[in-house]
């Protein structure tokens, strides 16, 4: 396994820093865009990206673009919610992804206000369609901006720096310990499930979801 950990590893950090930081911008870009972030696994390709992190100035690297992809993503959903967002909703395109969610996310917005722009993006599906319903909404986006923006900074630090430590972590190990692929594969799943359950209990908690 620690061939194969190291083979993986090996190959992300090959990718050239700046084009690597590029495609996580872009897949956060499309995450947190109208509906194309719910087919685009930003999460996963920030994730991947953080693993091939060599030094400190590609971290912060990475986790700038990131940033910048996240904030343009929202911002490109705000305007567009402001611009066409109820041709957008009335759409078969926008009924078939988005359904219930469209009145769900109003429904939140309505209850938690600027709180909901913090905490939305964090839980799954609404923080690809809040953007939208803000943008539609009476909020000024220098309001929305602000809340997005520190949201969008913690889940950055929180991926790429997880995606970077055990990456690490494994390159340190790996020489003396044979079973520390399967103690990074371990990590990765802690991971997934922390964060898969964390964002289910948020949304019982936010949504009263099940």
């Amino acid at each position: 396994m620690n061939e194969i950990v190291t083979w993986f590893i090996t190959t992300v950090s090959e990718v050239d820093p700046t084009l690597r930081a590029l495609i996580a911008a872009f897949g956060m870009f499309c995450e947190t865009s109208v509906l194309v972030g719910l087919v685009i696994p930003g999460d996963t390709i920030v994730f991947v990206a953080a693993t091939g992190i060599s030094n400190v100035s590609e971290y912060f690297w990475l986790a700038g673009a990131v940033m910048v992809g996240s904030l343009a993503g929202e911002t490109l959903g705000f305007f567009l919610g402001r611009t066409i967002g109820r041709r957008i909703r009335d759409s078969k395109l926008g009924k078939r992804f988005i359904g219930n969610t469209w009145a769900l996310t109003e429904a939140y917005l309505a209850k938690r206000g600027v709180v909901a722009v913090f905490v939305s993006r964090f839980l799954p599906v609404l923080h690809s369609v809040v953007p939208l319903v803000c943008g539609m909404s009476t909020m000024r986006y220098r309001v929305f901006i602000r809340w997005t923006a520190l949201a969008c900074v913690l889940w950055t630090l929180l991926y790429v720096t997880v995606g970077y430590l055990l990456a690490g972590q494994f390159e340190i190990f790996a020489t003396t310990f044979k079973g520390a692929g399967w103690v990074f594969i371990g990590g990765v799943v802690v991971f997934i499930l922390i964060t898969h359950f964390a964002k289910k209990r948020l949304s019982r908690k936010e949504l009263g979801e099940n």
